[in-house]
């Protein structure tokens, strides 16, 4: 072989080596900060988690001044946008997406703002900064999602745009796609959800949807299916109900029931009725999952992993999307969950709707024959509130069953407003709250039976 042919060869074995290298070293990277289960003060959890925490807790009570002041600072810069109309904001395509909303969006972030300004001063009425209500938002919720939202946001990127929801979509084109409805990279969004936090899952889909991966049907099939409320968090709820010893036959039945929402609710109104466009108003052709002759599964997923690291390999992108999203969440999505999670907390806990809402359980609970069946009709609804209120609820019922019952429901339900609820509606997804509510009854009326059932055989 001559000295050129020699060099020919070396140089594509360099250009390769390239590749795989900005494939393996930023998805491993984001493999082990978002899905590797670590140990850390006595509980299992992700390394993103991790870092939350420790901003958290380094910054301390300067929490609520920050998210007072993120919060107030995004309705006084949208006032300005809405009443001056700077004509400088057209050059900006973030600030004019940050700052430029419509009426309704305007009216829920200056209500946020006027929120969270109660609550931090004490102004107001005692039940709207009560602990129970926008102190459970401003004092225990916005320091974690804080925390969260910095890193996550920041860090997305490694997880999105080097190549690994190509390999692994691809891969799982073929259990994900017949079962759920859905793309294989969904698998990403819901094993971060499960080992992390239900609003990382729901961070990962938004943004997949926001860069044309997801159509409307997929984006919200995935934020309202598959951002499971995590391990650790179901520990939390468990010990409220004081069933901590029966953890595996809990996490059992959570999986079964969320497996058969999972499989059933994508394909039955509201869900299925979203349009399978993707943002930019194109139809989904139905070939995305198909393997091109001349590929297996796995040399296909593998080539457009590749394409795709080669394309995400400039580090300055990779910091400006990382800004982007933390200035998304905490501009954007902050004051939508101080404003929709207070309002949902302060009806909970001083109007009887959601009992209200419960009592056509009542018979459902009877014919399951779960015992107090009227106590525990109480709690389902309340659920679309906050997902810990339910426990907190059955932690007075006496019946271990019952209360076994209550805190599986609340965790597969998913969608609360205190946190998750609010999250999707502060999102780019065509999503309405009253859809989110009955999404969330379609799946209170799928998990309830296969929990109750699975209750009979332990108890």
């Amino acid at each position: 072989m001559q000295n050129s042919e020699v060099a020919s060869v070396a140089g594509e074995v360099e250009k390769t080596s390239a590749k795989v290298s900005s494939f393996l070293l930023p998805s491993l990277l984001g493999v082990f900060l978002f899905m590797t289960p670590i140990p850390y003060n006595d509980t299992i959890t992700i390394p993103v988690a991790v870092l939350a925490k420790l901003f958290t807790a380094g910054i301390g009570d300067w929490a609520k001044w920050l998210t007072t002041a993120l919060i107030c600072s995004s309705a006084l810069m949208s006032s300005y946008v809405m009443l001056a109309k700077p004509t400088w904001l057209a050059k900006s395509p973030l600030l004019t997406a940050l700052f430029k909303l419509t009426p309704g969006w305007y009216a829920v972030r200056m209500a946020g703002a006027a929120l969270v300004l109660a609550v931090a001063f004490g102004w107001g009425p005692e039940i709207v900064r009560s602990g129970d209500t926008g102190g459970l938002i401003l004092f225990d919720l916005m320091p974690t999602l804080l925390g969260v939202f910095l890193f996550a946001g920041m860090l997305l990127p490694l997880l999105l745009y080097f190549g690994l929801l190509e390999l692994v979509g691809t891969l799982m084109s073929t259990i994900m796609r017949p079962l759920f409805t859905l793309p294989g990279r969904g698998a990403i969004d819901s094993l971060a959800s499960w080992l992390g936090d239900g609003s990382v899952g729901i961070m990962l889909t938004t943004k997949q949807y926001e860069d044309g991966h997801y159509t409307q049907r997929e984006g919200v099939v995935m934020a309202t299916t598959f951002s499971t409320v995590s391990i650790t968090f179901s520990l939390v709820v468990l010990a409220q109900v004081r069933l901590e010893h029966m953890f595996l036959q809990f996490y059992a039945a959570v999986c079964v029931a969320g497996f058969a929402a999972a499989v059933i609710t994508p394909r039955i109104p509201p869900l299925s009725l979203f349009r399978d466009s993707y943002i930019n108003g194109k139809q989904r052709r139905g070939d995305e999952d198909l393997i091109p002759q001349g590929h297996t599964t796995l040399s296909w997923g593998w080539y457009q992993a590749l394409q795709q690291a080669q394309r995400a390999s400039k580090p300055g992108m990779v910091l400006q999307q990382g800004l982007k999203n933390v200035a998304d969440l905490w501009i954007g999505v902050l004051p939508v969950i101080m404003a929709v999670g207070t309002t949902a907390l302060v009806i909970a806990e001083t109007t009887p709707l959601f009992t209200w809402l419960g009592m056509p359980f009542i018979p459902v609970l009877e014919l399951l024959r779960v015992p107090e069946a009227a106590k525990a009709s109480e709690t389902l609804m309340v659920g679309f509130a906050d997902m810990f209120v339910p426990s907190i609820l059955a932690a007075s019922i006496e019946t271990e069953m019952t209360r076994f019952i209550i805190a599986a429901v609340s965790v597969t339900q998913l969608i609360y407003l205190s946190e998750v609820g609010a999250l999707i509606l502060g999102s780019k997804l065509p999503v309405k709250l009253w859809q989110l509510f009955i999404i969330f009854l379609m799946r209170t009326m799928v998990t309830l039976p296969v929990i109750a059932m699975m209750a009979h055989l332990f108890f």
